[in-house]
């Protein structure tokens, strides 16, 4: 029996979550229909417009995406300082972007002397939308609700169009977390729609790597980073006073990407390089695991991935006594 979404999300736990949307019956409704050769490409199009612009009004940012024909990968950090940090006028401009609002907010955006009993009750319930603007479950609803009334109303019906509930996974630390990347940039290769990542159409890493400024113009004593605005950007390897952002450098994470498309299209799990790139020697994955995980990293685990010991740290905070899996990242993460 499925769990309810606040058991499975803590945000003390981890900021990042690995989301998963179906079509129904996992028919080609985001691409092209094999049996009547309709085609429904443009509608990776409204998803990705639709994902990029929600990430602009809540308190999330986009790690990865990857939008096939009939489902979606994210990769989401929610940033729940920012979201703090609003005021009560952004909070209210930042709703009113999604949502109609209340009779109280219009006014106050308006101007309108309010008496402090409407006071009382905006700031209570700009609160609640607060709460919302940094939760996955409203983000993924704002998503995919939209999505669905969008092709409802082209298809000319009614009923559903995902499959129910999104999938979640909390990623409990670095190595779950360049795992779970790893997987979505490289989907669209392991399932035959592309031949390389910069040539999968619909995803985060194909818009990173369009993003690279040319090495003329960077400094030599600066790294390389993708510097598209609507992503979460690479920042390095942890430090002190490290700036937000994923926590690896973003062309060794290219190298991983590449090395790792290579194993997989040419089927040579079996025989590992010597030239292995260096970042799985800081998160102390091996080859070999390394590429079971980015093969099949959601049918691995299952709602919390990481070290066995954050898994059980992240049980406590969930209230929870163990979590299914767990022997899978003791197999994975203990290296």
């Amino acid at each position: 029996m499925p769990k309810p979404r606040h058991s499975l999300i803590s945000l003390e736990a981890t900021p990042y979550y690995h989301c998963v949307s179906r079509c129904v019956r996992r028919a080609f409704l985001c691409g092209k229909d094999r049996v009547t050769g309709r085609c429904f490409e443009h509608r990776r199009g409204w998803i990705e417009e639709r994902l990029l612009a929600l990430s602009r009004t809540f308190a999330v940012e986009i790690c990865a995406y990857a939008i096939l024909e009939n489902h979606t990968h994210t990769v989401i950090y929610v940033d729940r300082e920012r979201a703090k940090s609003w005021t009560l006028d952004e909070l209210i401009e930042r709703w009113h972007g999604v949502f109609s609002g209340i009779c109280l907010s219009h006014r106050y955006l308006q101007g309108d002397d309010l008496c402090e009993a409407e006071q009382d009750k905006l700031r209570e319930v700009a609160e609640l939308w607060r709460e919302r603007l940094m939760s996955v479950s409203w983000f993924m609803r704002c998503l995919n609700e939209h999505i669905a009334r969008l092709a409802n109303a082209e298809d000319g019906c009614t009923g559903r169009f995902w499959e129910g509930r999104f999938k979640s996974q909390a990623l409990l630390d670095e190595a779950a977390l360049a795992a779970c990347l790893a997987y979505v940039d490289l989907n669209p290769v392991r399932a035959g729609m592309a031949d390389t990542p910069e040539s999968s159409e619909y995803t985060s890493i194909k818009k990173r790597i369009e993003a690279l400024k040319p090495a003329t113009d960077t400094p030599k004593d600066k790294p390389v980073t993708s510097a598209n605005p609507d992503l979460f950007p690479f920042v390095g390897n942890p430090r002190q006073d490290m700036p937000q952002g994923l926590p690896f450098v973003f062309t060794d994470y290219l190298e991983l990407l590449d090395w790792t498309g290579r194993m997989v299209r040419d089927d040579k799990r079996g025989s590992i390089p010597t030239d292995t790139p260096p970042i799985l020697k800081r998160l102390h994955i091996e080859p070999q695991a390394w590429l079971q995980l980015s093969t099949g990293f959601e049918k691995q685990f299952c709602h919390l991935v990481g070290h066995p010991e954050a898994v059980k740290k992240a049980c406590g905070q969930l209230g929870q006594r163990w979590a299914w899996g767990t022997s899978q990242c003791r197999a994975m993460f203990s290296h």
